[in-house]
């Protein structure tokens, strides 16, 4: 179990803060989500904000000690950022430097000049998939976009069938598979292994991106037949560059993390023994913080040396990486103090009671509580906190396999049915040059399709391991 899980445990009561009753503690948590999608949807509050009063509504209607109340939700988001703000932070380095030095336009521009017009759609998910890795879902589509409008444009490709691949590759990836903030925060929270949850997650999400991408664009490229929209084909930032670093040292240094990581874990598999000198090594540099700061560090000469940046543009590459993170930490941060005002108030323990009476299966409940709380917030990160704070307590008997496939059921959930309450909407939205409806018969329905094939698939794991 991680340094995180053990310091949320010890931070959790023995006994929850009140005395209250399943219904009432029911009543809490509908009022407590229901004020954060209120403030979130119709008072555009920041998530951050809403979250904290969101804690407090929800602590207030348990009839919890506000004091105690307080208290939680503090210690939840320290344990929460103190877990994973450094990673969050690695990883935004990281894609800056891909991005900025060249890097990602040289990994795009190298596939699609293998790429036939049959296999475009293909080659589009495996750029995503490839560039999705260290890069937040926001930061992939602005590097991304610009190429889908111009081979749709160039190739004379309807715009639907390359650009879904693309969305396909990176919502997965933000989904399913760390070193992706939720996945992180959902794996810390569930005491779930990072290896074979990563190992899991990119089994779940090879065949899940190949279904949502390249097979349904045929089909929403039959219910949405657009063309680019020329004016919104922004600049690509190696445009700039007398020189970008070569394809083979960009993808090396891009899963440089998850060739480490995936190494600890099948280390751990193999020998099992603390004592063992190889074990011990991996132990350290297949650890997310070790693994993800060697990419950094080697992506500074792999990507910004050969991209012809000196000590001062480095310099300024990631000082400029940390800057737009300043939010998601914060969100991260209030989503694990809202966790863990749910435990102290003996919300988890609720579930878990209702779960024994219930026929239901823990990894089926924890995918639906994401994706009810996906569809409230319209945030796949805040379901996926909010998800693993729920269902923290079905992870204690489970085995590393099932644990990690319990990170898995709550990433699917917190991708379902994306509309109207998520940014990622409108900016796919804008950017495409489509109306609503439009954005839902494409975008949307290849969300959902992602969360339902991905939970298939994760119940279809968990028969065989």
């Amino acid at each position: 179990m991680s340094t995180l899980s053990v310091e949320m445990l010890a931070a959790a009561p023995a006994e929850p803060i009140t005395s209250a009753g399943h219904a009432q503690l029911g009543i809490a948590v509908l009022v407590g989500i229901a004020v954060i999608v209120l403030l979130i949807t119709r008072f555009k509050l920041h998530a951050f904000l809403s979250l904290t009063i969101g804690s407090l509504v929800l602590g207030a209607v348990a009839g919890a000690p506000l004091d105690k109340v307080i208290t939680g939700f503090t210690t939840g988001l320290g344990a929460t950022v103190a877990g994973v703000g450094v990673l969050i932070a690695l990883g935004a380095i990281l894609g800056k430097l891909l991005a900025d030095s060249g890097g990602a336009d040289q990994i795009v521009d190298t596939i699609l000049a293998k790429a036939g017009r049959r296999s475009m759609p293909w080659a589009m998910v495996l750029i995503a998939s490839v560039i999705g890795l260290p890069l937040f879902f926001e930061v992939g589509i602005v590097l991304l976009i610009p190429v889908v409008l111009l081979v749709a444009n160039r190739g004379n490709y309807s715009l639907m069938r390359i650009g879904i691949p693309a969305l396909a590759g990176l919502s997965v990836m933000h989904g399913l598979v760390p070193p992706h903030p939720g996945p992180l925060v959902a794996i810390d929270a569930l005491g779930a292994n990072l290896g074979v949850t990563l190992a899991l997650g990119v089994l779940v999400a090879v065949p899940t991106a190949i279904i949502a991408g390249p097979l349904f664009s045929r089909v929403a490229a039959r219910w949405v037949d657009i063309t680019p929209p020329e004016k919104l084909i922004p600049q690509r930032p190696s445009e700039d560059l007398e020189r970008r670093p070569g394809f083979a040292a960009t993808v090396a240094t891009v899963l440089l993390p998850v060739v480490l990581m995936l190494a600890k874990a099948l280390v751990d598999i193999v020998v099992d023994d603390p004592k063992d000198h190889v074990q011990r090594v991996t132990d350290v540099i297949g650890s997310p913080m070790i693994a993800l700061l060697a990419a950094v560090l080697v992506g500074m000469f792999t990507l910004g040396r050969a991209a012809g940046f000196g000590r001062d543009r480095l310099a300024g590459t990631v000082e400029k990486s940390l800057v737009p993170i300043a939010g998601i930490l914060l969100i991260v941060g209030a989503g694990g103090g809202f966790k863990q005002t749910l435990i102290d108030v003996g919300v988890g323990q609720m579930i878990l009671d209702f779960s024994e009476d219930w026929s239901v299966s823990a990894l089926l409940l924890a995918w639906l509580i994401a994706a009810g709380i996906r569809l409230a917030t319209g945030s796949a990160t805040v379901a996926t906190i909010s998800a693993a704070g729920l269902v923290a307590p079905l992870a204690a008997d489970m085995s590393t396999t099932h644990s990690a496939l319990l990170v898995l059921a709550v990433g699917a959930g917190s991708l379902f049915f994306s509309h109207v309450n998520d940014a990622g909407f409108w900016l796919v939205k804008e950017y495409f040059g489509m109306d609503i409806g439009q954005t839902i018969k494409t975008w949307s329905v290849m969300e959902t399709i992602i969360s339902v094939v991905g939970i298939g698939f994760v119940m279809l794991l968990s028969l065989v391991l």
